[in-house]
């Protein structure tokens, strides 16, 4: 089983439960310690921002924390050194933390698209045979619960056991329940400064040169961008230079991203184009970044001339999203994702 890959994992980089260190949210800290040492603790907590910026490594950190005897009144999350349930933590083996993350499906042999309600159920095992101790439990993220899931955490929320601490990471926390956000406590993560990202770049394995501007701040992104996701950024940036679409191109773009071996392609073409509509829709208000090289700056002036075409532009990346989201749960063919997504840039584009 050790073959499986993790779906809370990025490639080669160490899993969030192995990494020790965050760098950058010292303010999200201080407001989980500030909570914990005037009692305050709330069941559920609810860490949002940009893919890549921390947030596992803090859920991960929190846990460690309420997981090691921590003293009433806490300077830091560091947990109690050489404590015996760290080795346990790591291992996923501890009585007192559960990991809630997109299974392995055994007919298919892939990672599902969604967390399902059978992972939700296991929860009451869990809290079954810990009764009497701190729990934890990480949903990882929950942007991928499906709607029974989604309810069954609810649930808990509305009920939750004694001395259990929710810790439910969403990078886009507007496609959540509300009734979900309004039972947890957020805790907003930012974009990692420059020397920040070198930093923890370096400690997932990069080379901090990988820690661009493109980034934005996010070590997952710096990461995808040095492993060829800045190539497939700056193909679709030419792919839309002009006014009329290569379609040819864009169709050879599309079926790159199917069979096994496209399954890492339709990753980095999604997140390329996520990337590009929220830099086209703050291009609209802002202008094109500083630091965008030449091509770029072209690209998103000619399809972002004006205020308006920013607030389309952003509607688009919310509908492109969400399509990409559904089409994967049902087992959609990759490249008619990525058709879908790159028919509709155009066609915006053909508007503006």
């Amino acid at each position: 089983m050790t073959d499986i890959p993790e779906a809370d994992r990025r490639g080669d980089a160490p899993h969030p439960r192995m990494t020790d260190r965050l760098f950058g949210q010292e303010t999200a800290e201080a407001a989980f310690l500030d909570a914990w040492n005037t009692g305050r603790l709330h069941h559920g907590w609810l860490l949002t921002g940009a893919r890549g910026i921390g947030k596992a490594t803090l859920a991960w950190r929190i846990a460690r924390f309420l997981l090691t005897d921590p003293p009433a009144r806490a300077d830091t999350l560091d947990p109690v050194p050489d404590h015996p349930a760290l080795p346990r933590i790591r291992a996923l083996s501890d009585p007192g933390v559960m990991l809630l993350r997109r299974p392995w499906d055994d007919k298919t042999k892939k990672l599902k698209t969604q967390i399902t309600v059978d992972e939700v159920r296991r929860l009451g095992g869990f809290f079954a045979m810990s009764s009497g101790g701190r729990r934890v439990v990480i949903v990882d993220s929950a942007d991928a619960l499906n709607p029974s899931a989604a309810n069954a955490i609810l649930k808990l929320l509305e009920e939750p056991p004694a001395q259990a601490t929710l810790l439910l990471i969403s990078h886009q926390p507007a496609r959540l329940l509300p009734t979900i956000r309004s039972r947890c406590r957020v805790l907003r993560l930012s974009p990692l400064p420059l020397p920040a990202l070198e930093q923890a770049v370096e400690q997932a394995g990069g080379h901090a040169a990988a820690a661009s501007a493109l980034a934005e701040g996010s070590v997952g992104a710096a990461l995808e961008l040095a492993d060829g996701g800045a190539e497939t950024y700056e193909a679709l940036i030419d792919l839309f230079a002009k006014p009329a679409l290569d379609k040819a191109r864009a169709r050879a773009m599309a079926d790159a991203c199917t069979g096994k071996a496209g399954a890492a392609r339709l990753d980095a073409t999604l997140n390329a184009i996520e990337r590009l509509l929220h830099r086209t829709a703050r291009a609209g208000l802002l202008g094109p970044p500083a630091d965008a090289p030449e091509a770029e700056t072209r690209t998103l002036t000619r399809l972002a001339p004006h205020d308006a075409a920013a607030r389309a532009w952003a509607k688009l990346a919310q509908d492109v999203g969400d399509r990409a989201a559904h089409a994967r749960a049902v087992n959609v063919d990759p490249s008619a994702i990525v058709w879908d997504a790159l028919a509709q840039i155009d066609g915006l584009a053909r508007r503006i």
